[in-house]
């Protein structure tokens, strides 16, 4: 079956007119979008062209359950082919895919692959699957945009998508129907341009015809990216100035893809542009140090892994474990803290299962101190639930607002801190390390000081993970494999790698001089590589003879050509001293020379030395050259041997003649032997003269020493007793600290559980407008996230109909007087909005305090009370008996239209008097007078109540009065009504 395809204002038989490049050379769109999606997925649709060289991937939450008609709709907004994407539908330019209903949708090769959507517990993402999906497939060459949406579906395959080398989209707030998944998205960190969708196509288009996201287009401008020249080194300086990081040994690949991306931000073309750009802006180096290190991680990430470190690394070191020591483990590019975490997790789980209880101590370490200060912190977005079970959710996390955070057990467990493996001294006594996903980036010569380091910090026994991508190389001589899928390794047992990494580390120490005496070969590592550049100068210009480079202990430090007539190996401990290494007849002539070479400071050599090798007596020429080092006072010395010629030893003594000789050259060679011997022997007489010497001089500076250790030493036992004492007054300050600590520990309980149980709106913000706290219900009413702590409450829109908020916030700040009005949110509720200063226990202002009281049902009650009062009112104008008010007091309180009309009096005359002065006190009659007062203290009422009386200005009336309580108002004291009825023209009672 063909997709569905939907065109508008074209033809139908006509082809899109698709742009003449490659089908490999243009970027592939990712779209993710959820409610309120459509409306921002038609505006950023019409506002691309027709011909914009990129292929679109819609993702969109849908009804499983019904057809979609997205396509149909989408096509009327643009003018490229919109098609629902099939499986195995190869992605072209100009087109937009859209996911059908019920499938979950991935990529590979460009070419869309769809799978059931499942109809398991877990959450539906399909967003983060498809983005992830495309980040493995196209690397840098992938955009993701995040547009409307409940949720937060999208935001960890925006990450994959960033640390691949492409480029990332979200809307804005402002713009977005539903904020859900943009807020989050934004929160997050991983998006690079925040914008309206109408604002994004000319952003996007841009970036898509940008030469970095285009290989065909780097190809023909391969001058773009020269990672040798000079202005990559000053990149690399820029950086290491800023972070104190060196990336100059950082994969090639890794440094273009990154430096790429920022320059396609930055809209620059060429490398010198960029470099101008970061010597004018730190906030760009800073951005370019944080995409370098940038990683994606998480909980139990190759869970299958955790579950093997369980049933067969744990054991081992639980059973290698001495009794009390804390299990010790090292995660080495911790990054945000989530594989250490996962790590301590597993752990525990392993320990309780086998009941046994032990303290453990985890050491996450990163380069980037952003993500150790994330780590540090232990909270993590809700989105964690796809990776967590429902039971580790449950047991090793506290849901706070906006996410989880890691229970204080767990976190106690935990150290966190900055480290360059590279720079900075390793850890010890490991049982465990896990540096996973960081090698892959660090070239041979990092990964040859790395792995020493690892060796170095673990225990005998101790285990090394890496990632999947990641091997030991060349380093099989210090781990075996114990697992070769999942990349585990145990530790050999070695001297020499240990030692020179104590000595790289040492060798901080002594930059300024010589190094100490005593440390011996293994402290030269740090310039071998000058002295072996120096050694074959002088060794091509004697024809490469065969030789050794010792330095001044006789120790060797390289072997240089065939040696073996000249050195063996003895029995019994190894070593590489020269004079025990050297074969019969050369030891003391090497001592001999060795010394004069030292004295004179030039070459020394002696010829026709004999010396016995495999039954043959050799006869060779020995040279000692001393080898000077800039900035470096130890001597070395390369000792060349050059084979002149090979005399059998005789078998038989028959012929005279040939004895003689030979007797002649054996006294000859004892001689010579004898001359040197006795040269030796005056040399270590001069050298043992001047060795007395020095140890008179040392023994005379050990006795002064010797004096001042003793006042040393009384000193130290006063200071030891002002220590004790000291150490006793700590002891006191500790347990006040403890008491506080728990004091302090009950008021924060008692105040989460407080803000948790008020469900009332409190915002507290500091002295500069920044958000401090808040209570639960706040989160709703003024639409706050987790990670809006620490923000400007400007950088974020309260959902308050009140756009003068902060005036008001700065005006309580100066007046210190406390401000309340009523307010509306955007849907209409009523609120009571009360700012107040925020007062130190010192009486100190440190912010406001902003409480919502919700007024709405009071305000509708109110609004029903005045209404009901305003009908009552208008009933009672527009009768025609006259009608009066009266009050406890029997005063008139008001009085309708009809009874100013009858008696022709006014208002001003009529309330606020007694009924019985009213109209020239026609109503001052016992008999009413003793009624009217029943009325209210007894709840009585009176009809037909007939009087007879000359009103001024009337004549004389006749009329008929009722009276009633009227049931009073809360807190309002009762009123009587009082009709009255004109009866003059029927004088008479029926």
């Amino acid at each position: 079956m063909k997709p569905r395809a939907s065109r508008a204002k074209r033809p139908p038989s006509s082809a899109p007119q698709v742009r003449r490049t490659p089908a490999a050379s243009f970027p592939v769109v990712g779209i993710g979008a959820s409610a309120g999606g459509l409306e921002a997925v038609t505006s950023l649709l019409k506002s691309l062209p027709a011909e914009t060289g990129m292929g679109f991937v819609l993702v969109q939450h849908l009804d499983p359950a019904h057809e979609s008609a997205l396509t149909t709709l989408l096509s009327r907004t643009t003018r490229m082919t919109v098609l629902e994407a099939q499986d195995g539908l190869l992605v072209q330019p100009d087109h937009v895919y859209v996911i059908p209903p019920n499938k979950k949708m991935g990529i590979e090769q460009r070419t869309l692959r769809l799978l059931p959507r499942g109809n398991g517990g877990a959450l539906h993402t399909p967003v983060d699957y498809f983005f992830r999906a495309l980040a493995a497939d196209q690397g840098g060459q992938s955009i993701g945009i995040v547009l409307s949406g409940t949720g937060s579906d999208g935001t960890l395959g925006l990450e994959e998508i960033k640390a691949a080398g492409g480029i990332t989209f979200v809307q804005d707030e402002a713009s977005a129907k539903y904020v859900g998944m943009p807020s989050n998205a934004g929160a997050s960190g991983c998006a690079d341009y925040i914008l309206p969708p109408d604002q994004m196509a000319a952003e996007l288009i841009r970036v898509g015809h940008h030469p970095h996201l285009i290989p065909e287009q780097k190809a023909e401008k391969d001058g773009l990216l020269p990672m040798e020249g000079d202005d990559f080194k000053q990149i690399c300086a820029l950086l290491r100035a800023h972070s104190g990081v060196d990336f100059t040994h950082y994969k090639p690949a890794t440094l273009r893809r990154r430096i790429s991306r920022r320059m396609v931000l930055q809209k620059l073309d060429t490398l010198k542009e960029y470099a101008a750009c970061l010597r004018s802006s730190p906030a760009e180096v800073e951005a370019l140090f944080q995409d370098i290190l940038i990683c994606v991680t998480g909980f139990f990430r190759d869970a299958k892994m955790f579950d093997l470190l369980k049933k067969k690394i744990f054991p081992k070191i639980l059973k290698n474990r001495q009794d009390d020591a804390p299990i010790r483990l090292w995660v080495a590019g911790c990054s945000t803290g989530e594989e250490a975490y996962s790590l301590v997790i597993a752990l525990v789980e392993f320990l309780e299962k086998v009941g046994v209880r032990c303290p453990v101590q985890l050491f996450g370490t990163d380069i980037n101190e952003s993500v150790v200060s994330r780590a540090r912190t232990g909270l993590y977005p809700e989105r964690i639930k796809d990776d967590l079970s429902a039971e580790r959710l449950r047991k090793h996390f506290t849901k706070v607002d906006g996410g989880y955070r890691i229970n204080k057990v767990i976190r106690d467990q935990c150290m966190f801190a900055r480290q360059n493996l590279v720079e900075d001294p390793p850890f010890s006594h490991m049982d465990l390390i896990t540096c996973r996903n960081v090698l892959i980036y660090f070239d041979a010569a990092l990964q040859k000081k790395v792995f020493p380091v690892f060796h170095y910090a673990l225990k005998p026994h101790g285990c090394l993970v890496l990632g999947t991508a990641e091997s030991i190389g060349g380093f099989a001589d210090l781990f075996a494999i114990t697992d070769s899928k999942f990349r585990i390794y145990e530790k050999k047992f070695t001297h020499s790698r240990n030692s020179r990494v104590l000595a790289r580390f040492s060798a901080v120490q002594s930059k300024a001089g010589s190094l100490p005496q005593g440390l011996g070969r293994n402290l030269v590592e740090p310039v071998l590589g000058d002295i072996r550049k120096q050694a074959d100068a002088v060794v091509l210009s004697q024809f490469a003879p065969a030789g050794v480079v010792v330095n001044a202990s006789m120790e060797i430090l390289q072997f240089r050509g065939r040696t073996g007539p000249f050195l063996e190996n003895n029995p019994g401990e190894a070593s590489l001293n020269l004079l025990k290494m050297a074969r019969q007849g050369l030891a003391v002539e090497l001592r001999s020379l060795i010394a004069k070479a030292t004295k004179q400071k030039r070459h020394a050599e002696k010829s026709d030395i004999q010396v016995r090798y495999e039954g043959r007596m050799l006869t060779v020429n020995v040279k000692v050259i001393p080898l000077l080092m800039p900035n470096f006072s130890e001597l070395f010395f390369l000792v060349l041997f050059e084979e002149v010629s090979a005399v059998s030893v005789p078998a038989s003594r028959k012929s005279q003649p040939l004895r003689s000789t030979v007797v002649q050259r054996e006294l000859e060679q004892l001689r010579d032997e004898l001359d040197a011997t006795k040269l030796s022997l005056q040399n270590i007489i001069e050298e043992q003269d001047a060795s007395n010497e020095e140890l008179r001089a040392a023994n005379e500076e050990i006795l002064s020493s010797n004096e001042e250790l003793q006042s040393t030493n009384e000193e130290m036992e006063t200071a030891t007793e002002e220590l004790q004492s000291t150490n006793e007054e700590l002891v006191t300050l500790n347990d006040e600290l403890q008491t506080r600590n728990v004091e302090l520990q009950e008021l924060s309980d008692d105040m989460g559980n407080l803000f948790s149980s008020v469900d009332i709106p409190i915002l507290m913000l500091s002295n500069d407008l920044c958000i401090r706290r808040y209570t639960p219900r706040a989160v709703k009413v003024l639409n706050l996230i987790a990670a809006d702590v620490g923000r400007p409450i400007s950088d974020f829109k309260i959902k308050l109909n009140l756009p003068n908020l902060q005036d008001l916030i700065l005006l309580v700040l100066e007046t210190l007087n406390v401000k309340e009005l009523e307010v509306q949110d955007f849907d209409g509720r009523w609120y009571s909005l009360r700012i107040r200063p925020y007062r130190t226990a010192d009486n100190r202002i440190n912010g406001v305090v902003l409480t919502l009281q919700d007024i709405d049902a009071m305000k509708c009650t109110l609004a029903q009370v005045e209404a009901a009062r305003s009908y009552a009112e208008a009933i009672v104008a527009t009768v025609r008996e006259p009608l009066l008010i009266l009050d406890g007091d029997l005063r008139v309180k008001t009085a309708n239209q009809s009874f100013y009309s009858l008696f022709r009096t006014t208002p001003s005359s009529t309330q606020g008097r007694f009924i019985y002065d009213v109209g020239d006190r026609a109503w001052d009659i016992p008999q009413l007078r003793e009624l009217l007062e029943k009325i209210l203290p007894e709840k009585s009422t009176f009809q037909d109540f007939r009087i007879q009386h000359d009103f001024p200005g009337i004549g004389r009336k006749t009329m008929l009065l009722n009276a009633r309580r009227l049931a009073p108002e809360p807190g309002q004291p009762p009123q009587i009504l009082l009709a009255l009825e004109d009866v003059t023209a029927n004088p008479d009672p029926p």
